[in-house]
């Protein structure tokens, strides 16, 4: 996956979030499945950025960026701010 693919995923991911916030916020989502959907693509969004990070980072110093792999979610959920 290049860098490219991960913004577009990125891209997506963000339009999804707006979309089911703006319904959150309209109250068109009120079960939990909506909101466990937003969850979902929250999580989703942040292993997208960590991956692009990793990619970066490696690139960075030298090392091959296709070398990376999204860490799984609780992982990235995980980190501090």
């Amino acid at each position: 996956m290049e860098d490219r693919d991960i913004l577009g995923s990125i891209g997506e991911l963000i339009r999804t979030e707006h979309e089911l916030r703006s319904k959150l916020a309209d109250g068109e989502l009120s079960s939990e499945e909506e909101r466990a959907r937003l969850k979902a693509t929250e999580e989703a969004l942040d292993q997208c950025w960590d991956l692009l990070r990793q990619r970066r980072a490696r690139r960075e110093f030298g090392e091959d960026p296709g070398e990376t792999s999204p860490r799984p979610a609780p992982e990235v959920e995980g980190y501090l701010q």
